[in-house]
């Protein structure tokens, strides 16, 4: 379970793979894996795209950063999607992590907060005497 703004963390999800399509290479892969585990949703998105330096992961989610300016042919974006999910995360206390692989690509990892519990709806006292009132 997830608690948060379902059209919010569909463009959050939306945005991620459409960066991944993107921004891969012809013929790669994109994948994308969610879970669960200790109550908290998972979900990561990854693809096999271009390599890139280590030292440029974070700065891909500040807006309007491109890692490489965009050309005629290039398949449009303005270099927000990124940091619209960054945002979406912080909103719903979600942590985001990415990672470049050596070979290739962007790996982007959303852990979102435990959902809370809701408690059971509170029995007016006047409520629970009643019960236990018979008629006479």
């Amino acid at each position: 379970m997830l608690d948060g703004d379902p059209l919010l963390t569909e463009r959050l999800v939306a945005n991620l793979i459409d960066n991944a399509v993107r921004h891969n290479i012809p013929g790669g892969c994109v994948t994308v894996t969610t879970g669960t585990g200790d109550g908290r949703a998972t979900l990561t998105v990854a693809n096999s795209g271009q390599v890139i330096p280590p030292a440029e992961v974070g700065a891909l989610f500040a807006p309007f950063r491109r890692l490489h300016p965009r050309g005629p042919r290039s398949g449009g974006g303005h270099g927000l999607g990124l940091s619209i999910v960054r945002a979406i995360a912080a909103a719903h206390g979600a942590a985001i992590t990415a990672s470049a692989p050596p070979g290739g690509g962007l790996a982007v990892d959303v852990t979102f907060p435990a959902a809370r519990t809701a408690s059971p709806p509170a029995v007016p006292a006047a409520a629970s005497s009643a019960s236990s009132l018979s008629a006479g």
